[in-house]
């Protein structure tokens, strides 16, 4: 969305939900250049502390300790008492002239005016009364967040231990949401809820000492005395055997016999009251476009092609006749699949270390956070994609993470390693992140707040890049990456499928099957991916083709000026942007490169 749009999308919004007392223009704004800017720094400033307070979890994992006791406050009262301050916060900033100000104070300005908009247009679809699915909710977030927590004092402990005692009443919160949602015919599939099911009971079921929100007692620093450790554990027990597994027993018999029945039939979220709306919603707030689902489509299917013509190629000179008998050679190519959970870890690692030492060739500027790849949690693992990526501190005290699914080990293709591993780690996540979160002289909310098609539309464009810079020497990796690629690709086509055009779950089966060679376990759990998270799955490939369309357009203009340092700094150096405004920003790059040849 272009500023002038989004500024008019704003207004649009602000003058059918506010009095009229309370419209823009109403309010003395200040004048002066100097003055604008303190106004738009103090609304970023408390934007950002408000963001904090209103979601303790999120402060804690940034190294934030100030709400380390608390939890979030899930109830409808909550949700809309924070839409009226979005709703204040975009008053105030349609009344700040951004004429004259620095580059990237106008920049933060668009970008706040679009997340606040966004959040006002989303509220319509009622997210919150679908919270929880086979991907996550509040059952996984807090043995996640432990994991991702420091204990260092006593107090750390004593907070974690508050958090923990809060946590029924955050079920009961989520629960009541969920039966709104049964209300209101807003219920995810019932097949998914199944399986949610499952992990919810293998959390409840398990013993307090051997629950992931134990882990604290796993270690304690030396500077605890004894007594102190001992008095921690007994109180920390108590609450997970007391309080917190009996909350996740209730939620689990809430699932059994009230949600899951209430479960929707049809895969696609269209077949919600609103669904086609939502979708379109999800499409834009995924894509940062305004592509519709047809337009999506059909790239899928183009790409899908190219991809295969691609393939073929490397099958021939493998010496396969065709994709078919080349496909069918890998799944049962030993070589081919992991022996162990250990090898498949080791294997991720390998690629990581090559690829490190060419990033100064890449990058002009390069991230200071450590990086380390770990398995994902057993809890998870039945359902997690094949890897994902979890940031670091911004101090560099817990590093960022490339977790890797070890499960079912023999079953996981190890020609899909290189691409997971530049995508998930280096350059691809980890890279780009890091920088963003170590950015000076922007707001916090942009350092870690995020746009999906740039962030996945950046780990797709590192896969390719390995290419670019001579890597995938074994063509089983290179087909490897075309196999991820095509993954993307696939994803575009069975999305929008099943929520616009009401493919069933098996025609979405159906299509991978005739279309790649995924390995069957994380080709089943990444359809109900898609199912439980509408759109989602969109903005890998559309952000990965517009960032090749600007390189190739800024080589095509700059010539023998083009560097492709100075191309990836551009991009990534002011964070993650709306595909848009990265659009106008390197747009602008390329002029003024140009000018300054002549």
């Amino acid at each position: 969305m272009k500023k002038s749009a989004l500024l008019l999308a704003a207004a649009a919004l602000l003058s059918t939900s506010l009095p009229v007392s309370t419209q823009p223009g109403s309010a003395t704004a200040p004048t002066s250049a100097e003055d604008r800017a303190k106004a738009l720094h103090a609304i970023f400033h408390d934007y950002w502390e408000q963001t904090l307070k209103r979601n303790p979890e999120f402060a804690s994992t940034l190294g934030d300790k100030r709400y380390n006791d608390q939890l979030s406050d899930y109830s409808v009262k909550a949700i809309n008492d924070w839409l009226a301050v979005e709703q204040e916060m975009l008053l105030k900033l349609a009344a700040i002239d951004p004429a004259g100000l620095p580059d990237q104070d106008q920049v933060s300005r668009d970008l706040l005016i679009h997340d606040l908009t966004e959040e006002q247009e989303g509220a319509e679809f009622k997210a919150w009364e679908m919270p929880v699915n086979q991907m996550g909710g509040i059952y996984a977030e807090y043995p996640q967040l432990v994991a991702q927590l420091s204990f260092t004092t006593a107090k750390d402990y004593d907070d974690w231990i508050a958090r923990l005692r809060a946590l029924p009443h955050a079920f009961d919160q989520v629960t009541a949401n969920m039966s709104l949602g049964i209300d209101d015919k807003r219920v995810p599939p019932k097949f998914l809820l199944e399986k949610t099911l499952d992990q919810v009971k293998q959390l409840a079921n398990q013993n307090a000492e051997d629950s992931p929100l134990a882990l604290p007692l796993k270690k304690f620093p030396d500077s605890i005395s004894a007594a102190e450790q001992t008095r921690i554990k007994t109180e920390m027990l108590a609450a997970i055997s007391k309080q917190v597994l009996p909350a996740y027993q209730r939620f689990a018999r809430f699932l059994e016999v009230s949600y899951i029945p209430a479960g929707r039939a049809e895969p696609g979220i269209s077949s919600l009251p609103d669904g086609a709306a939502y979708y379109k919603f999800r499409i834009k707030e995924s894509t940062t476009t305004n592509l519709t689902a047809d337009q999506i489509h059909q790239i899928g299917l183009d790409e899908v092609k190219r991809d295969e013509a691609e393939m073929l190629a490397i099958a021939q000179k493998l010496g396969f006749q065709d994709l078919k008998s080349f496909r069918a050679s890998l799944k049962t190519n030993p070589k081919l699949k992991a022996t162990s959970r250990d090898q498949l870890l080791e294997t991720y690692r390998g690629y990581l270390g090559p690829m490190q030492a060419k990033l100064p060739e890449l990058f002009g500027h390069l991230p200071k956070s450590p990086f380390e790849v770990v398995p994902v949690p057993d809890y998870l693992e039945k359902t997690s994609a094949p890897a994902y990526y979890q940031a670091g501190t911004p101090d560099g005290s817990r590093p960022g993470r490339l977790f890797i699914d070890t499960y079912n080990p023999t079953d996981r293709d190890l020609y899909q390693v290189e691409a997971i591993a530049y995508h998930e780690g280096l350059p691809g996540h980890h890279l780009q992140i890091s920088i963003s979160r170590e950015l000076q002289g922007v707001p916090d909310f942009r350092k870690f707040g995020g746009y999906s098609a740039f962030a996945e539309g950046w780990g797709l464009y590192s896969e390719r890049l390995g290419k670019d810079i001579g890597l995938y020497k074994d063509p089983y990796s290179d087909y490897g990456r075309l196999q991820a690629d095509i993954w993307r690709a696939i994803r575009l086509v069975v999305d929008t499928g099943v929520h616009s055009q009401h493919w069933t779950r098996q025609q979405m089966v159906d299509f991978f099957h005739n279309h790649s060679t995924i390995d069957e376990t994380s080709m089943q759990a990444e359809v109900d991916r898609y199912i439980a998270w509408p759109g989602q799955a969109l903005a890998y490939k559309i952000g990965q083709l517009e960032i090749l369309k600007l390189r190739d357009q800024a080589k095509k203009e700059l010539g023998a000026k083009f560097d492709i340092r100075a191309f990836h700094d551009q991009v990534i150096d002011s964070g993650a942007l709306p595909l848009d405004v990265l659009d106008e920003r390197v747009t602008h790059w390329i002029a003024a490169q140009k000018s300054t040849s002549k």
